[in-house]
């Protein structure tokens, strides 16, 4: 071969590297972003609980956000829901495991988790919310700050659920004030359990699995809870009369991750935040005649429910309240505090 021949050859070969070069890098970079970002066609699974019955009002709205969400998605993030406490992790400690990654996420009793931020005892607060309408607007006001305090925490907010009004289960029936010192109740926060005792009754604050067992071994004769929270455990059972003191309008609060949620590709994050927004406004729905039909099943198990309320246990009771409501707006931001001044004028 001569010289020239073979510069000839050597100059046709770096041309057809050169051309060949942009697919080579094309084809690096995709071999490298394929190693690093997950595969579209994997699957996401998501573990979350509720400590209450699949029949309660917390139950049914994860039963329908996994409905929802796998349905808008196709099937690519599905839910396996737990119900009942069957975890072993309370509305209280759920935050918690999932920071730890115990779980992914979960719907929670928001009162306990005021442990975590002083916001979330809000919505339990003593007497100040009446009414569902009153107990919408106060917690669309709030909403920003859960968000936040949950982001705080790791986790985003998916769906709130407004629950029926909280009232007293008993062992026999309230007639005066005496009876409320006769009270050992459970109370499902710091605050109601302050409540109930400047009122003249010992009170725990307990988990619902362990007032269940507790009130089972007569050593509680009164649960603080609505008649759905009631119903849904079959508290007839131990307690037959029930005293609608409309406590508070409490809510429960369904959470994700955040790095789970922002793990999804984008227009999988957009599905899985209209599916939450499909169960919350399913979940208001619900409202309208969850408190017939749960009184109504009460009834039919034997359970007396008052008529009304004495007026001697409503002022006991409302007296007691305040203390507990001026400590937990010291304890809050200015925003906060001004949310519950404002929910009386609802």
């Amino acid at each position: 071969m001569t010289a020239r021949a073979w510069l000839n050859g050597r100059a046709s070969g770096i041309a057809v590297a050169l051309l060949l070069l942009p697919a080579v890098v094309l084809a690096q970079d995709a071999s490298q972003k394929a190693a690093t970002q997950p595969a579209a066609s994997a699957k996401v699974s998501w573990q979350m609980t509720t400590e209450y019955p699949q029949s309660n009002i917390s139950g049914v709205g994860l039963t329908t956000f996994a409905r929802l969400v796998a349905a808008r998605t196709d099937g690519f993030v599905t839910v396996t829901a737990s119900f009942d406490n069957a975890l072993k992790i309370s509305s209280g400690e759920m935050l918690r495991a999932t920071e730890t990654g115990r779980i992914s996420g979960g719907d929670a009793f928001a009162g306990p988790l005021e442990a975590s931020d002083p916001i979330f005892g809000l919505a339990s607060l003593p007497f100040v919310v009446q009414s569902v309408e009153a107990a919408r607007t106060v917690n669309a006001k709030a909403r920003p700050l859960y968000e936040k305090a949950l982001a705080a925490h790791g986790s985003k907010l998916l769906y709130m659920t407004i629950w029926p009004s909280t009232g007293l289960w008993s062992e026999r029936a309230l007639v005066s004030t005496d009876d409320l010192r006769t009270l050992a109740v459970r109370t499902y926060d710091y605050n109601s359990a302050e409540v109930m005792r400047a009122a003249g009754a010992r009170a725990d604050y307990l988990p619902f699995n362990d007032a269940i067992a507790k009130v089972r071994d007569h050593q509680l004769n009164a649960i603080l809870t609505s008649g759905d929270g009631g119903a849904g455990r079959k508290l007839w059972d131990y307690l037959r009369h029930f005293t609608p003191i409309n406590y508070a309008v409490p809510i429960s609060l369904a959470f994700i991750r955040t790095d789970a949620f922002q793990a999804l590709p984008n227009d999988v994050q957009a599905e899985v935040m209209a599916a939450a927004a499909e169960t919350e406004k399913s979940q208001f729905d619900l409202l309208a005649n969850r408190t017939a039909e749960n009184y109504a099943q009460m009834r039919a198990n034997g359970v007396t429910i008052a008529d009304s309320v004495p007026s001697s246990i409503a002022t006991a009771l409302r007296e007691a309240a305040h203390a507990p409501v001026d400590a937990w707006k010291a304890k809050v931001g200015a925003e906060a505090a001004a949310i519950v001044d404002g929910a009386g004028r609802h």
